[in-house]
């Protein structure tokens, strides 16, 4: 049998280059025969690498040829290290070995092709005449490939499924029982009608959510439209889909899903912040979409907490969306004031505590208009002189003048009281304080600043001739709906809300309701609204429609309800059921937990937290401001600078009326010493407000002097 001639050079280089593999290191240490057989050993190593990375098939066949080479070199250095030829002639034996291993597999002339080349003894056989293949619909002779032959093998076998013929299959790479089909109708121009997802799975026995058909656009060199389809069979993609889908894959199947919370939003990145403990998800929807609609309660199901929890927060910015999943809801957390935290910057603005997002929510002590004024909303409980505390401080460190009239007395409104430059408990109180104001108008409007010339309050224009005022006041609808002095204090309070920024003068009010008809006019609500930025906390669910209408906010941007506690509930209820345990006391933890209203969108917060039981020297200066002595003196000369918890002085409300005069009778004489007489068009005290038809009779005849 001859030998191919492949065969006998290999074997003829591994029997002459044996012994010389065996001596070169042992007779000649420094000889080029050396450095030439280490040059090649690297070389087959570098085909083993190259042959490791590559993709293409045939890498083990690679590996083989250049085997001999690498282990010539592996002998070369092994005989070069021995001493001599090696304990039991070492060296010799391993050349010989390299050399009958090279012969017996041969790795070059056996592994340089893929197919051996025949034996020459065997002959070639006789061509023989084939019958031609049937013409198959199926499978048209147009040169496809192996595997697109054999999906029309099987379309064909599965009946055509909606009358279609394949024009090309693709497998998907790393995924053996996926693939895509190009399909054109089988009948030329006419539309693909009856194809459906049930077909395809049927044929290639799927499910039918693994079965995607999509339409075929036209291409340059290949039709397009209705008589074209694409389908996507994709069981082994869906299967590590459900199993372990990536963000993008769980984003597109769970949220912005047509029926998803944040329908045709698309994944764009997932950030997580590690010192903050939340993660953000940032996604958009098309411009076509306009602003994405957001369902929270699905969000929350989707994200595996719950909407009220107060864990998740959405933020939306045109047509993205940011989605913030905190480990536990920042709203529980304890936000400690700081003088740094409550100084205003060099616009006015200074953090009254952090949105649920993490950011700093921030109030201002001034507006581009004059001395902003202030609308702090709360319920018994729900921090409203925490917050109150916040302002005051903010203001004592921007520099103003500082006033505080509570309606009744407060432990903490008269610690803050102390670092005010005047504070006062009553509704006689809180009168003299609004007189005084209205006073402070006038004289302020006069005062000459340093350049000669009389301005509107600007804290960034140089020669101011007075300081800022903020004047607080504690529970005002209280105040308001005094039988003697409440209308006059809301008269007053309307009128300093109108005027007052232009001099200076920031009027803050209190209290458990906005509403108009609780006391409130219309005017006073319009201006504090404009002219702030209201803080609403802790209001009861029923009444958040209404709070927020009254603010002037869209029913689109009324706010949800914040949850009755922040703290997650215990597990095992089920055990202290069974059991008979009672369930533990739930930690309300919402004091200071609320919303900040600046523009039309209200934000949840959570205010700063000041510890009025260790003192409160570090949150204010060192000094207490007060007005400057031209002031004091043009107040001393309208006699309203005294001690305002005196009682009332003989004729401060108007002229004492006398005992023998009959002008005035009945209960329409006014109390010694105290208001005057309503003026026309003045409204009753509340406290006489008409409850039944017989009060109504009654009201009648009393007013018509029957």
């Amino acid at each position: 049998m001859s030998v191919p001639r492949s065969v006998a050079l290999e074997r003829t280089f591994y029997t002459l280059s044996a012994p010389v593999l065996a001596a070169a290191p042992n007779l000649f240490a420094d000889s080029p025969v050396n450095t030439v057989v280490q040059l090649a050993g690297a070389a087959g190593v570098s085909g083993w690498v190259l042959a490791a990375k590559s993709n293409e098939p045939g890498a083990g066949r690679k590996i083989l040829r250049w085997s001999p080479l690498v282990t010539a070199a592996a002998i070369d250095l092994a005989a070069g290290y021995t001493v001599g030829w090696g304990p039991w002639c070492l060296d010799g034996l391993l050349a010989a070995s390299w050399a009958a291993a090279g012969l017996f597999v041969m790795p070059f002339s056996r592994h340089a092709r893929r197919r051996h080349r025949p034996a020459l003894a065997t002959p070639a056989p006789a061509p023989q005449l084939q019958e031609a293949p049937k013409p198959s619909l199926a499978q048209p002779d147009d040169g496809a490939d192996n595997f697109t032959r054999q999906v029309r093998w099987l379309w064909e076998e599965r009946g055509l499924p909606g009358r279609t013929i394949v024009v090309m299959a693709t497998p998907h790479a790393g995924m053996p029982n996926d693939l895509s089909l190009l399909l054109r109708a089988s009948e030329a121009g006419r539309p693909i009608s009856s194809l459906t997802e049930e077909a395809v799975a049927a044929a290639f026995g799927v499910d039918i959510t693994d079965v995607r058909i999509e339409d075929v656009p036209r291409q340059y060199g290949r039709e397009g439209g209705p008589g074209w389809k694409e389908v996507h069979v994709t069981p082994d993609l869906n299967e590590r889909r459900r199993k372990a889908p990536t963000t993008h894959e769980w984003w597109a199947d769970r949220i912005g899903g047509d029926r998803g919370p944040v329908p045709g939003s698309q994944f764009i990145k997932k950030i997580r912040d590690h010192d903050r403990k939340v993660t953000h998800y940032i996604a958009q929807v098309p411009d076509e979409l306009g602003e994405p609609r957001v369902n929270q309660d699905n969000l929350a199901a989707a994200l595996k907490t719950k909407y009220d929890d107060g864990r998740l927060f959405v933020t939306v910015d045109g047509n993205q969306v940011l989605v913030s999943l905190w480990d536990s809801s920042p709203l529980a957390q304890i936000f400690p004031a700081t003088r740094e935290l409550l100084t205003p910057d060099k616009d006015g603005r200074w953090v009254t505590g952090y949105l649920g997002n993490g950011q700093p929510a921030r109030n201002r002590v001034y507006t581009d208009r004059g001395a902003a004024h202030g609308l702090f909303v709360a319920p018994s409980g729900g921090g409203k002189t925490q917050l109150m505390g916040l302002h005051v401080a903010a203001d004592a460190l921007f520099g103003a003048v500082v006033w505080l009239a509570a309606e009744a007395p407060d432990e903490k409104a008269a610690k803050l009281g102390e670092y005010t430059d005047r504070y006062g408990v009553g509704a006689l109180y809180m009168i003299r304080l609004l007189r005084t104001l209205d006073a402070l108008m006038e004289i302020r409007g006069e005062m000459v600043w340093e350049d000669g010339r009389v301005y509107d309050w600007d804290p960034k224009l140089a020669g101011c001739p007075y300081r800022m005022l903020s004047a607080y006041l504690d529970e005002f609808l209280s105040a308001a709906r005094h039988g003697d002095y409440g209308a006059d204090i809301m008269d007053l309070a309307e009128k300093v809300s109108v005027k007052g920024r232009k001099y200076g003068i920031g009027l803050k009010v209190a209290g458990q309701s906005i509403y108009v008809q609780d006391g409130f006019t219309q005017l006073l609500c319009e201006n504090l609204r404009e002219n702030c930025i209201p803080v609403i906390l802790k209001v009861a669910p029923k009444k958040i429609a209404d709070m927020f209408k009254a603010l002037g906010i869209s029913s689109d941007n009324t706010p949800d309800a914040l949850p009755r506690s922040f703290s997650p509930a215990e597990a095992g209820r089920i055990e202290r059921v069974m059991r008979g345990e009672p369930e533990p006391p739930t930690d309300s933890n919402t004091g200071g937990a609320g919303w900040i209203v600046e523009a039309k969108h209200p934000e949840v917060l959570r205010t700063l937290f000041m510890d009025f039981k260790t003192g409160l020297d570090a949150y204010f200066p060192d000094m207490v401001a007060s007005l400057t002595d031209y002031e004091i003196r043009e107040l001393e000369a309208r006699d309203l600078w005294f001690d305002w918890t005196e009682p009332p002085r003989p004729g401060e409300f108007g002229p004492e009326p006398d005992d023998e005069d009959d002008d005035w009778d009945g209960e329409d004489k006014p109390k010694k010493g105290g208001g005057k007489p309503r003026r026309p068009g003045k409204s009753p005290a509340r406290r006489d407000a008409v409850t039944s038809p017989l009060q109504a009779l009654e009201a009648i005849k009393n007013l018509s002097g029957v």
